[in-house]
C-alpha cells in the first residue's frame, strides 16, 4: 500500500476526549481498567470454551470467535488512546491512521457477520431442533466463520483503497480519539465523492444486510416459539436467545447512532464512538456469562480444576 500521495501531511493530531490534563489522567485510569477487564473477560471466555467439553457446541464455537474478535476490536483503538492520554504529542502517522481505519472496518464488519451467523444458529436450534446436528456440522460452522472474516476483510479493503488515494493538505487535527473514515473526509483536499459512495454502498450491503438476516431469523424464531403449546418450552427458547439479543441491540444500536450522526467532533459523537468501540467488547463476556447457566457452570468447573492442579496437595 503506497502512501506517496500523502506528502503534504505526514501525520494527524488526535484531539482526544479532553484537553484538561487532570481529566486526561482520570480518563487514562478509567480506560486502562476497562481495557484490562476486556482482556480478562474475553480471555476467560476463550479459556473456558476451549477447556470445557460441555461447551464444544456450535453456539459456543461462534461465541469463542466473538470473544477473540472483541479482543482484536478493542486493541485496535484503546492502546493508542491510552498512549495519547499520557503523551504531550498526540499524533498518529497517516499510514497508521489508515491502518487503524482498515482494522476498525474489518473487526466491526466481522462482528456484524458473526452476530448474524449466531442468529441463524439460534434459528436452526429452535425451529429445526431435530435436525440441528445435521445442519450445524463442524464443516458448516467453520465455513460460516471463515466467510464472516473473508467478507469483512474485502469490505474493509474496498473502503480503504479509495481513501489511500486522498491527499490530506488541510487541518491536521482530528476531533476524535481514533481514526474513523468519516473524520478523514473533511481533512482532504481531494474529491471524496468516490470514498463516500463506497462507504455508503458497503454500509448498506454489509450493515443492513447482516441486520436483515438477524431480523428475519428472529422473526421465524418468535413465530415458532409462540406456536409452542407449553409455556416452559417458550420460556426456554426465549432464554437461549436473550443473551444474543442483548449483544445485538448493544452493537447495532450504538454503531447506528454513531454513523447516522454528522461528523462534528461534538461530545455526543465521542460518547457514541466510545459506546460502540469500547463498551461491547467489555460487556459481551458479562452478557453471555451472567445470563447463561451453562457458561456459569463451566466457569466454576474450570476454576475448580485450575485450583486442584495449582494448590499444594496438603492444602486441598
Amino acid at each position: 500500500m503506497a502512501l506517496g500521495n500523502h506528502s503534504a501531511i505526514t501525520e494527524f493530531i488526535l484531539l482526544g476526549l479532553s484537553a484538561d490534563p487532570h481529566v486526561q489522567a482520570l480518563l487514562f485510569v478509567l480506560f486502562l481498567v476497562i481495557y484490562l477487564l476486556t482482556l480478562m473477560g474475553n480471555l476467560t471466555m476463550l479459556l473456558v470454551i476451549r477447556t470445557d467439553s460441555h461447551l464444544h457446541t456450535p453456539m459456543y464455537f461462534f461465541l469463542s470467535h466473538l470473544s477473540f474478535l472483541d479482543l482484536c476490536y478493542s486493541s485496535v483503538t484503546v492502546p493508542k488512546l491510552l498512549e495519547n492520554l499520557l503523551s504531550q504529542k498526540k499524533t498518529i502517522s497517516v499510514g497508521g491512521c489508515l491502518a487503524q481505519v482498515f482494522f476498525v472496518f474489518d473487526a466491526g464488519g466481522t462482528e456484524a457477520c458473526l452476530l448474524s451467523v449466531m442468529a441463524y444458529d439460534r434459528y436452526v436450534a429452535i425451529c429445526h431442533s431435530l435436525h440441528y446436528g445435521q445442519v450445524m456440522t463442524n464443516q458448516v460452522c467453520m465455513r460460516l466463520v471463515c466467510s464472516s472474516w473473508g467478507l469483512s476483510f474485502l469490505d474493509a479493503l474496498i473502503n480503504i483503497l479509495p481513501a489511500m488515494n486522498l491527499d490530506f493538505c488541510k487541518d491536521q487535527s482530528i476531533p476524535h480519539y481514533s481514526c474513523e473514515l468519516p473524520s478523514l473526509f473533511p481533512l482532504s483536499c481531494s474529491d471524496v465523492s468516490t470514498s463516500l459512495t463506497v462507504l455508503l454502498c458497503s454500509s448498506l450491503l454489509h450493515g443492513f444486510g447482516t441486520c436483515l438476516l438477524i431480523v428475519f431469523s428472529y422473526a421465524l424464531i418468535v413465530s415458532t416459539t409462540l406456536s409452542m403449546s407449553h409455556s416452559s418450552g417458550r420460556g426456554k427458547a426465549f432464554s437461549t436467545c436473550s443473551s444474543h439479543l442483548s449483544a445485538i441491540i448493544l452493537f447495532y444500536g450504538s454503531i447506528s447512532l454513531r454513523y447516522l450522526m454528522p461528523t462534528s467532533g461534538s461530545p455526543l459523537e465521542l460518547i457514541m464512538s466510545v459506546q460502540y468501540s469500547v463498551v461491547p467488547p467489555l460487556v459481551n463476556p458479562l452478557i453471555y456469562s451472567l445470563k447463561n447457566k451453562e457458561v456459569k457452570a463451566a466457569v466454576r468447573r474450570t476454576f475448580r480444576n485450575y485450583l486442584q492442579y495449582t494448590l499444594p496437595k496438603d492444602r486441598r
